[in-house]
């Protein structure tokens, strides 16, 4: 009879189902984009598969706006973190506290670092983003640090390459007091155009040089 009842039990455990992994206290959840969804708990996101399984843990960089501008395309209109063409919006500060934006890809590894001012999701396999370099000058009689900013309106491929440069950025304030997330100058219009944006001429329509 003992031993009926053990084989009895063990059939039982095998036809009953069992959740493989539960999730809980999650305070936010976003729709599938790319068969996942993020996942909010605290501060972090993290993102689960349509199986429900965790598969990108909780972390602080993974990017979404709480003040949201949803008419916007570019990172003041993402709600939501989600994935485009594999890849997912990122952040982190530089050390004058200006946020800065990259991609992590679908295993949550970070293959484009945090380097933009604003940027777009990716379509068709590239994305326009404002880049901004930083250079030492020197230091002021004071020994301050001085240093030289730079701004240019960029094409990105997925993999990270800045394929071309358009127009050069002017008036970006560097300092968190003062700084305002400038609007992207350059919009990929298909894969043989792409419009750049000047106060002095407006929109101009250019064909993008193919690379061999």
């Amino acid at each position: 009879m003992k031993k009926i009842l053990i084989l009895w039990v063990l059939a039982l455990m095998v036809t009953i189902p069992t959740s493989a992994q539960v999730l809980n206290n999650i305070d936010e959840i976003a729709p599938f984009s790319e068969g996942l969804a993020a996942v909010r708990k605290g501060k972090q996101w993290g993102f689960i598969n349509e199986e429900g399984k965790m598969v990108i843990e909780y972390r602080d960089d993974i990017y979404a706006s709480a003040n949201v501008d949803e008419t916007k395309t570019d990172v003041s209109g993402v709600k939501y973190p989600k994935f485009s063409e594999g890849l997912c919006i990122i952040n982190s500060t530089v050390e004058d506290g200006v946020p800065v934006f990259g991609f992590m890809d679908t295993s949550g590894k970070i293959v484009i670092e945090p380097q933009f001012l604003n940027l777009f999701p990716f379509k068709d396999g590239f994305t326009t983003a404002v880049l901004f370099d930083k250079s030492f000058k020197g230091e002021n009689e004071f020994k301050l640090k001085i240093f030289e900013y730079k701004f240019f309106d960029v094409r990105v491929s997925s993999t990270g390459e800045i394929t071309d440069y358009f127009e050069k950025r002017d008036h970006v304030q560097m300092t968190v007091k003062r700084y305002q997330m400038p609007e992207i100058g350059a919009k990929i219009l298909n894969k043989e155009l792409v419009a750049t944006y000047t106060a002095e001429q407006g929109w101009t329509i250019d064909k993008l040089v193919t690379k061999n």
